[in-house]
Formats: structure tokens, sequence, C-alpha cells
């Protein structure tokens, strides 16, 4: 999916001069990275909070057209007012087709609806991570992850690891470690039904319960008779 922004280089800085910005209607922010220096630049606040609306806007190459010159960026940072839906500003960084990029994409989750465990057992679900950091080639850069939850089975724990990944593109760890993506657990009301079905020894009939052991000794001796 392609998209692309508009911008205007911005002259004026500081806060004086941002503040005005927004009061028109635009959105002050920065685009830097890769051999040029960085651009200050002023954007739509319609157009740009629409596109903020969008999860590919966040995980996709985007198309940067600043007064009539066209860049490849990166959506990296956009600061929202306290209390009012409005954005504050916006960072974008050059990317290089040649270069490599660390960026997290969201996880989409499917098949779980089709599950055993789900359909028959009332087992749920847990979205433990939303996204992944990946590194990858530009052109490589998925719009999102997908985890394949058709198989979960009670009890079971998938892990980045266990995800398999479009080609050219590998997962970010910060440490030798393999976190939890999703977890597949029964609710707690069916566990109590569980341990409350089971049988105690009190339910189980006199007759059915295993009789006590006899004592060694006194088997020998009843049984040891002199003819």
């Amino acid at each position: 999916m392609k998209i692309e922004i508009s911008a205007n280089k911005r002259e004026l800085q500081g806060t004086g001069a941002s503040r005005r910005l927004r009061n028109a209607g635009k959105v002050p922010g920065i685009v830097y990275g890769g051999d040029a220096e960085p651009q200050t630049i002023e954007l739509n606040h319609k157009e740009l909070a629409q596109n903020l609306s969008r999860e590919a806007f966040h995980a996709s190459i985007l198309t940067l057209d600043i007064d009539g010159k066209k860049e490849a960026v990166l959506l990296r940072a956009f600061n929202m007012h306290p209390y009012k839906l409005q954005v504050q500003h916006i960072d974008f960084q050059r990317v290089s087709k040649d270069k490599k990029i660390h960026m997290k994409v969201p996880l989409h989750f499917v098949g779980a609806e089709h599950a055993d465990a789900v359909k028959f057992q009332g087992a749920i679900v847990s979205h433990v991570m939303n996204d992944l950091e990946i590194s990858c080639l530009p052109d490589d850069l998925p719009s999102y992850i997908e985890v394949d939850m058709s198989k979960a089975a009670i009890g079971q724990s998938v892990h980045v690891k266990d995800l398999t990944l479009p080609k050219g593109v590998e997962a970010v760890l910060h440490r030798a470690d393999n976190p939890v993506v999703a977890t597949v657990t029964l609710p707690a009301a069916a566990v109590e039904e569980e341990t409350a079905a089971a049988p105690s020894a009190a339910d189980v009939p006199a007759s059915k319960q295993a009789e006590p052991a006899k004592d060694d000794k006194a088997a020998d001796k009843g049984g040891d008779k002199k003819k």
C-alpha cells in the first residue's frame, strides 16, 4: 500500500511560530536522516490526522512530497495535545533502499475462532504483544505480521521464535530471550468448575474404596498352621 502525504518547507521556527501554525490548522514537523540535512516542515492537520488513524501509516514506507520533491520516509514520532485531538508535532526519517531499517509492525492474530480449545473447551487467547520490532530492507517491510492461532491448545504459549516471518524480515530481540506473544488459558470460572466436579474421597461409595492393606505379620501368622 502506497501512502503519499504533502508538506511544505517551514522557515519560521520557535514556540510562537509553531503556535501560529497550529492555530492555522497546520502541524509543525521535521524530516531527518539519509545524506541530506534535517528539514523543518509543516503539514495540513486534517489530512495528517486522517492518516494517523490508519494502521498502515505507522508501519509503511511513506512518500513525503515537500514542495514537489518526493522522498521515502518512515513515521518516527508524533506528539498529541494533552487533552485535545490535536497533533502538536511530527517526525519523519528518510530511508535508503540499500540500508536496513528497524520498525515496529502490528501483529494480526487469526484463526483462534477455529481452534478446538476455543470452540469446544472455552479457552481464551490472550495477546501479550500487539506489535513486533523487526529489521529488514525497506522493500521487504510488511504492513503486519500474522500470528496463526488455529491450532491453539490449552496451556500453550506462542513465542516470537514460533512466528513465521516474511522473507528478508528478522525479529529484533534486545536480549537473548524468546518473549511470549500470546497465551491460551481456561477462564478462572471454568477451572473452578472442573475442580468442583472432581470427586472427593467422601463422594466415593465405601464398597468402591480401596481396602486397607492387611498386616503382613498377621497374614503370615494366620497362614502358618500346623498340620
